[in-house]
């Protein structure tokens, strides 16, 4: 697995699957990588270049854990742009890691072609997700013979009284059979501290960056899931509205990992915005 070094030293390894144009991903977590597989086949149509956040995967942990925070994160993808010898880039995010792409392209708007938000997180851009919105989406699955009990964990979440996110892991995938399982399980976080400090006090000026990305010129894709629990497409509308040039797709049946749910309808929607 190719590295290359950090600002302040830490060495940072990063997979590359596929040939073409490079396409710059970011996982959410923070946790490996490796969740992100493929992304469904995109790599049939571009070279994924795949960062490990620091501390995660094969990526060194840092002496100083406070560059675990997301706005300093930003700067490991300048480096990793700058290892790779490319002017501008496409720079894809899932989750949490749209929080480092979309600071990302507040701080180096120059230096981003096209912006893909998957799943997207809207704490970097103040956008918030109510309990009640959440609770509401959820409703959606009420079909499901999951949802009494899985349904009871997400309120006692939103309420402050529990917090057994396994139990609520269902309603974060179009389709709660063994593929999706093992895919959750798999991808969990191994590395606690870095997902304690990514959001840690500075992580996000939501002000200066909507108003930096107000002057962000480069095509953005937002997409995420019908029945997407952490990116609701009612917050993802909102979110859209801060960039310029924007285009929200929700992908129908599809929850938090929609290349899992719906590969070929994923990659098709992703690859024609990446070709536009």
């Amino acid at each position: 697995m190719p590295t290359f070094s950090a600002p302040d030293g830490t060495q940072l390894a990063y997979r590359v699957i596929g040939e073409g144009d490079p396409l710059v991903c970011l996982p959410g977590g923070p946790t490996d990588s490796a969740y992100l597989g493929d992304l469904g086949g995109l790599s049939a149509h571009r070279r994924l270049i795949v960062l490990d956040l620091r501390g995660t995967g094969r990526s060194a942990i840092p002496e100083d854990t406070s560059s675990y925070r997301c706005d300093r994160l930003v700067d490991d993808v300048e480096a990793l742009r700058e290892h790779l010898g490319l002017a501008r880039m496409d720079l894809l995010g899932h989750s949490a890691g749209t929080n480092i792409a979309t600071q990302y392209a507040a701080r180096y708007p120059a230096n981003v072609s096209k912006l893909a938000l998957i799943g997207p997180s809207t704490r970097a851009v103040g956008v918030a997700i109510t309990a009640e919105t959440r609770r509401e989406l959820a409703q959606l699955r009420k079909d499901e013979p999951w949802f009494p009990a899985a349904f009871a964990a997400l309120q006692a979440i939103t309420e402050g009284t529990g917090s057994d996110w396994d139990a609520v892991a269902p309603f974060f995938w179009g389709r709660w059979d063994a593929a999706a399982q093992r895919h959750h399980t798999a991808g969990q976080p191994s590395n606690q501290e870095s997902v304690a400090l990514f959001a840690a006090e500075g992580a996000f000026d939501p002000e200066s960056t909507r108003a930096a990305l107000a002057a962000c010129e480069a095509p953005v894709l937002l997409l995420t899931g019908e029945f997407d629990l952490n990116s609701p497409p009612v917050s993802a509308v909102t979110c859209a509205e801060v960039f310029p040039d924007a285009t929200l797709v929700v992908q129908p049946g599809a929850g938090h990992y929609p290349w899992c749910d719906d590969a070929d309808r994923f990659v098709a929607t992703t690859a024609a915005f990446l070709r536009g």
